[in-house]
């Protein structure tokens, strides 16, 4: 059983992440952000013996760098596990952990997990009650400290949670499609960020008369 358990969770882990490996993203500072166009989803998979769901919401950046993501996990099958998970950029202060706020609730710390070149992962058991708090709450406010021991706060909006957590999944297309989406709204973000910097390096230049 130890050894299935190792197995899922490290499937987990890499069902968590698989929007943003999908779209080519990695973890960066809170500059700039943008959440994603399509919102909150639901992607599932199976796994040997085991049937994996993650309800996901991901923020990015302009730049197309996954700024925050939240991540309800359900594992069903020979391993029953639910955990919550926050995603968020590296060069965190780690003993501060992440905050979460739900509207005007208490605000609760998570720890972290662990922490990869990229990212690093707060996690908690998932339950009921916190599920219910997530359907009947508006906005959700992640906060991860940097190493300069600056709050970085996030907002995420949870219209549509309900929907895509009691809803079905995602199917294979529909994944793909909203990845391509995704890829077409960021590059289309890029180039406008590159010619309002080449805008202002050209204003410059010639204010300085170069």
């Amino acid at each position: 059983m130890k050894s299935a358990l190792t197995h899922v969770l490290s499937k987990t882990t890499v069902l968590a992440g698989a929007a943003a490996i999908a779209a080519g993203l990695s973890a960066t500072s809170a500059s700039a952000q943008a959440q994603r166009p399509d919102g909150w989803f639901k992607v599932c998979a199976k796994q040997d013996n085991n049937d994996i769901c993650n309800t996901q919401f991901q923020s990015v950046a302009s730049t197309g760098q996954v700024v925050t993501a939240i991540s309800l996990i359900d594992v069903k099958g020979e391993v029953e596990r639910r955990v919550f998970q926050i995603t968020v950029p590296t060069g965190r202060l780690i003993p501060a952990g992440i905050k979460l706020r739900i509207d005007d609730k208490r605000e609760t710390t998570l720890p972290y997990l662990f922490c990869f070149p990229q990212s690093c992962i707060a996690e908690v058991k998932l339950d009921d009650e916190l599920v219910n708090v997530l359907k009947n709450g508006g906005k959700m406010t992640v906060t991860s400290t940097n190493v300069q021991q600056k709050e970085n706060p996030i907002d995420i909006t949870l219209e549509g949670f309900t929907s895509a957590y009691d809803g079905p999944p995602l199917k294979q297309e529909e994944f793909a499609n909203r990845q391509r989406e995704l890829q077409d709204e960021l590059r289309k973000k890029a180039e406008e960020a590159r010619k309002k910097l080449q805008e202002a390096q050209e204003k410059a230049k010639s204010e300085s008369g170069g």
